[in-house]
Parts: C-alpha cells; structure tokens; sequence
C-alpha cells in the first residue's frame, strides 16, 4: 500500500511539474526585442490585492484558501505602444472616491495617448518600465517589470485607492480587428 501511495505522489508532483512548465515562457531576445520596441501586451492571470478587509472576505468564502490572489479568468490586459498605453484591469480594494450608478469605472479602464516612460535593465535580464500617464486623474504610476522568460509584475499604484499588483505574462500584441456591423 505505500509503494502505491509513493507512486502517487510521485506522479502527482510529475503532473504538477509538468503543468507549471507548460505555461508559456519566451525567450531572453525575444523579450528584448518586444521591450526595446515598447509594442507588447501585457495578460494579467493573478490580482493580488493589499486591502485586508477583501482578504477577510475571500478567506470567509466557501472552500477559500488562504491566500490572497485572486486568479483571473477574462481578458484582463496593458496594451503598450509607442503612442497609446491601454489599460484593462479589475480593481479590488479600496476606492475612497468610488463612482456610484456606473460600476465600470471603479476599475482601471482607460486609454493614455500622453504619458511617460522610464526604461531599465538590470544585469540579471529584468526590464523595469515605469509609466506616468500625465492625461489620466487618477492613476500616479503603472510599474511593470518584465523578466527574462516573459513572465512580468504589474503594480498600479493611484491617488484615489489602495495600491494592487497582477502577475502574468508579456506577449505580442495581437491586431485587433473590428466586427463589421450588417
């Protein structure tokens, strides 16, 4: 019975193994080569939120871990181009000026054409990019830091909530294209 239950485990930590190295992961250059031409999108997986109160209300759900990330599944996302830095991203915190009837804009929803960008690398390969939206009222500053296998933290940091931070992955960005309407 042991052998079966070692066998098991083992497995069980092959499976895992196996799961977490098949997320996608980029190559140094390519990550390079994406932060040099500031064309990338970032994909958000995980919120991570610094407000205990939405930490004591997710760990007092049914089946909670107690943890405080929260796994995203919609198309949560930081477009970076040269001219325009688009950002879609779900709030949990805090709000100390919340916008009551329209629920949309208690999240990070908008679309800066005048900002600034601070670029560094250090000597291990991490890109660090610090973006200050000067068209924005709310939003101080957008870090994001970019590792060598594309894996990146995002940290929003606002005047207006508590501060919150995603985990995720860079990627090219995709063309969009319109529906054409009948």
């Amino acid at each position: 019975m042991k052998k079966y239950i070692s066998l098991l485990m083992i497995f069980g930590f092959l499976f895992l193994f196996q799961s977490c190295a098949s997320q996608g992961s980029l190559d140094s250059k390519t990550v390079d080569t994406l932060v040099s031409s500031q064309e990338f999108t970032f994909h958000a997986e995980r919120a991570n939120p610094t407000n205990y109160d939405v930490i004591n209300v997710m760990n007092s759900m049914p089946n909670a871990t107690a943890t405080r990330i929260l796994n995203l599944n919609g198309d949560y996302t930081i477009d970076v181009s040269k001219n325009t830095l688009e950002v879609v991203l779900p709030y949990f915190g805090r709000l100390f000026n919340p916008t009551y009837g329209n629920t949309s804009e208690n999240g990070y929803r908008f679309t800066s054409k005048d900002f600034t960008v601070n670029k560094t690398q250090n000597k291990k390969g991490k890109w660090t990019l610090k973006f200050k939206p000067n068209d924005v009222r709310n939003v101080e500053e957008v870090n994001i830091e970019i590792f060598k296998n594309g894996k990146a933290f995002v940290s929003m940091r606002s005047n207006d909530r508590q501060p919150i931070s995603y985990d995720g992955y860079v990627s090219k960005t995709e063309v969009k294209q319109e529906k054409e309407k009948p």
